[in-house]
């Protein structure tokens, strides 16, 4: 402010100077504002979006479409309303609401989701499912919305009690689970390698999903002891009575993340706005809240973080 003061007192000084060695009257020139040409108007900062892009198709349609699992809880689940309730269910959610898009809900098998070619069937997966080398050939994921330990229970009507108990029986896992690859030897989370092997002599067996293993036990089946799952699935079953018990420590932490198809609309913009979007929940709260609802605590955070 003090060298514009200076600056003007100067300009009078001169001017009057110019004026008296002019020896004649003064003309004053009318000032014109400066502007910039109409081509150098700074661009709207507002980012453009595909509308080939999956991001582009769902904002035009203003919807998006979730696979889900009906029978997953506390991860998902069909209500006897027709409506779905459960942790996935709520981030799904709010990630549709954060786009300012409506969700709809479809429910193909396991198998198929991981198997990337949705052919536009649906648009994203919340579904709990692992990041694995393997699926990141056909499937682009977000970053790890949580992450889950994944936990050994065994029948009662086996009497076993310790991960050693399982020494040459038959474990159930879900079809295309990361629990059915760890048992089976063929698990890979890239740069995270479980330490845990499975029981000596153990085999694995699977049914379409992790849940139907117990309440297979419930239905009196016994041709396997074990079931692999995540400790939420487990603790879920016990607190529904389902005939089992957990038996040690988790063998091995999954990373979990939204997942999309490769070989739809490019699912670039889309994977980046959920990143967003995730690291907006984490931050206010929100990841956080659904999964003390759901699970009784914050998995959110990875081990050793």
């Amino acid at each position: 402010m003090q060298t514009t003061r200076r600056f003007a007192a100067f300009a009078t000084v001169l001017g009057i100077a110019l004026a008296a060695c002019s020896g004649g009257a003064t003309t004053t020139p009318t000032a014109t504002p400066t502007q910039a040409p109409a081509s150098q108007a700074p661009a709207s900062e507002a980012p453009t979006v595909d509308p080939s892009s999956l991001l582009g198709k769902v904002l035009a349609a203003g919807k998006i479409v979730m696979s889900t699992d009906p029978q997953y809880p506390p991860q998902s689940s069909l209500k006897s309303d027709g409506t779905y309730e459960g942790f996935d269910i709520d981030v799904g959610t709010e990630i549709a609401k954060r786009l300012g898009v409506k969700i709809e809900f479809t429910t193909p098998d396991w198998n198929l989701i991981t198997a990337g070619s949705w052919g536009g069937r649906w648009d994203f997966s919340v579904g709990s499912m692992t990041i694995t080398t393997p699926r990141q050939k056909v499937l682009d994921f977000s970053n790890p919305y949580y992450y889950t330990p994944a936990q050994m229970a065994a029948s009662t009507a086996s009497g076993i009690t310790t991960l050693d108990g399982l020494a040459g029986k038959v474990i159930c896992a879900g079809e295309a689970t990361t629990y059915y690859d760890w048992l089976t030897g063929n698990l890979d989370l890239g740069s995270y390698t479980p330490t845990t092997k499975p029981p000596a002599g153990s085999t694995a067996t699977t049914l379409s999903t992790d849940r139907l293993c117990a309440e297979a036990w419930k239905a009196g089946r016994n041709d396997f002891q074990g079931w692999l799952s995540s400790s939420t699935t487990v603790d879920q079953a016990i607190k529904d009575k389902l005939p089992l018990v957990k038996v040690g420590d988790p063998v091995y932490y999954e990373p979990l993340g939204v997942a999309f198809d490769k070989s739809g609309p490019d699912p670039t913009s889309m994977v980046a706005k959920v990143n967003e979007i995730l690291d907006a929940m984490r931050a206010d709260g929100t990841l956080k809240g659904f999964s003390e609802k759901w699970f009784g605590a914050d998995m959110t955070v990875g081990p050793g973080q």
